[in-house]
Order: C-alpha cells, then structure tokens, then sequence
C-alpha cells in the first residue's frame, strides 16, 4: 500500500511551510493543534462545525482538490466528543424541548468522514472507525483490504481527535495528564502522566507505486498488557523487516513511567538504530499514530531529521525505513513499517 499525498493539522508547523526545526511548546498542560484557513467551505456550515470536524475538513479537502476517492476512512476516539456532551446538557438544560439540530448533526464521530463526502459530493464508500488506541490502525487495514483486490483504486484515509474539555477533564482526573507538566520536560523529569494533544492527519492511498511519497510495508495490531508478547512479535517483525544502518525507529514514549518500559524494551532489540521521538511535539491522543505515520513519509521524503526528534543514536545519510512502535495505555499496541517506495 503507498502513500501518494499527505497533509497534517498539528501543534506544530506542519502545514506548508513545514518547520518541525522550532517546537512549540505546551500550554497547561495541552498541545492544541494549529487550525489553517478553510478555503470553500460555505460560512454558515463553518460556523457549526466542531474543532474536530473542521481539523478532518482542513487536512482532507486539499487532498481531494484534483481527486476523487474511492472511499473516505477516518479513525476517531474522541471526535465530536465536544459537541456530544453539549447536546447532552441541552436535553438537560431546554428538558427535552427545543434543542439545537447542529450539536446533533456534529455529536457523532463519522461526521467528519461525513463532512467530507457531503462537500466533495462523493457518494462512494464511507467509513468511520472508532477503536480508541487503534482507530487509525483499523483505517489503514480497512483500506488495504479495498487495495488487495483493486489496486488501482483510491482512498482517503487517516484520523483525527480534539481536546474535548469535558472528556480531558474525566482523564486528567483519572491520572493520564498532569496539567503542569511541559513538552520540555516531558522527557527529563520521571512522572506517571503525559500532557494532551490532538491533530489531524490524512493520506492518499492506493495500491500502485507510481509517483508515491512511501510505501507501508506491514502493519501490525496487539491488544495486550504482557511486555513479552510486545518483544516477541516485535522480533518477528525484525525478522520479516530486518533493521539496517540506514532504519529509524520512531518511539510513541509520551513521557509516562507506567509504560516507558514497552518502549525501553524494544528499543534493546535494535542497539544500532538510531531512535526518535515525537509526543513532546503533538501530546497524546488516542490516534497519534497517525502524526507518526505523516512524520515518517515527511523524514523519508527530505532525508532530515531535525535534532528535537532524536532520541539517542546517530541518523544515517541515507534513510530508507522507519519502523514506528505507539502503545495507547497499556493495552493497544501497533507496529507500523514504513519505507522509501
């Protein structure tokens, strides 16, 4: 499966001009992703549209200028959270009376992929995956399963979460973010939470590799809380994807001690690779993946790795790989194999 175009809302300078050399850092606790212009979309349905429906609407709508896609497929945990538990309150609030329709309309997650079709007029498929940890995940098979029979077809796939002020709050709560940790010591300081963060990152996929920017080579999803299960399929990844000096492997480390070690172990299985890491430029969100997979297309296309990713390790002249590892809690985890195409 190869990835044609690309386009990524984040906390950072993702949109071209892309500058990923200056970080922006966090703010109480919160990455909160950049939003651009939306050009073409009427004023009166911008003005209803959540943040997550506009992020979705933003990163989606340049890919589909000179493209009709076969399908829209977009993963979400937490889109159209916001707006869901404002409808919420309106039934408590009017007690069932006169409630407002666009709460509704924007309160469910497959608006976004809805938003899309609607604009562009696409009537063919449309699909909205929500699995916490692995909704991109699910978005990326979904459509590989499309590509295996016809791979000259086209997809629209990719993910997109927001901040919800409620939904942080339940989490915060919970222990998952700790509002005065920042992206700068998100690293350097030992601690049992992270700080929050959304996006929105969306491809162009299909199944032949004329004029692709990357290919993803394999795919791999877990639902587990035993490191060594992680290890193992980790190292029969390895040996069907076998590291080299020009490999990266990019590390879903948010910063929390709860869980750093699934990363600290695989990372003893490649001692020679160089190692990045990225959640202290986007925070955490259940679909982070998806900035990962952006990010790992946008090194290999340039062939930089600005210094802020770099873990440890020294990055090779010639990058022809990137192998990302994210985990979501403990309990999902995913392998993605990225290359030059």
């Amino acid at each position: 499966m190869y990835i044609h175009q690309q386009f990524c809302i984040s906390p950072q300078h993702t949109v071209e001009p892309v500058n990923l050399g200056e970080l922006i850092s966090s703010a109480a606790g919160k990455m909160v992703a950049l939003e651009p212009l939306l050009e073409g979309v009427p004023p009166g349905m911008l003005r209803r549209m959540s943040k997550a429906v506009r992020m979705g609407i933003g990163a989606g709508l340049p890919l589909l200028k000179a493209s009709t896609p076969d399908g829209i497929i977009i993963g979400t945990a937490n889109g159209g959270m916001e707006d869901c538990i404002k409808f919420l309150n309106q039934i408590i609030d009017y007690e069932e009376g006169m409630l407002t329709p666009g709460n509704f309309v924007q309160s469910t997650p497959n608006a976004i992929a809805g938003q899309l079709s609607l604009i562009t007029k696409n009537r063919n498929y449309n699909a909205t995956h929500v699995h916490l940890g692995l909704a991109f995940e699910n978005t990326l098979l979904d459509a590989k399963m499309f590509l295996n029979d016809h791979p000259g077809r086209v997809y629209l796939a990719g993910a997109v979460d927001e901040i919800s002020t409620y939904n942080y709050n339940i989490d915060r709560l919970a222990g998952w973010y700790d509002p005065a940790l920042t992206s700068e010591a998100l690293f350097n300081t030992d601690h049992a939470a992270t700080i929050a963060g959304e996006g929105a990152a969306l491809f162009l996929l299909s199944g032949m590799p004329d004029g692709a920017l990357a290919r993803i080579e394999a795919l791999e999803t877990l639902h587990t809380t035993d490191p060594q299960y992680v290890e193992n399929r980790f190292e029969q990844l390895l040996a069907i994807y076998p590291v080299t000096p020009n490999t990266l492997l990019l590390s879903g480390d948010n910063g929390d001690n709860r869980y750093r070690f699934f990363y600290d172990n695989l990372e003893t299985l490649v001692p020679l690779t160089a190692v990045l890491r990225f959640k202290h430029m986007t925070g955490e969100y259940p679909t982070a993946t998806s900035f990962a997979t952006w990010l790992a297309t946008y090194l290999l296309q340039k062939q930089d790795v600005p210094a802020v990713l770099l873990k440890k390790g020294t990055v090779p002249e010639n990058i022809d790989r990137v192998i990302i590892y994210n985990q979501y809690h403990g309990k999902q985890h995913s392998f993605l194999v990225i290359s030059k195409q």
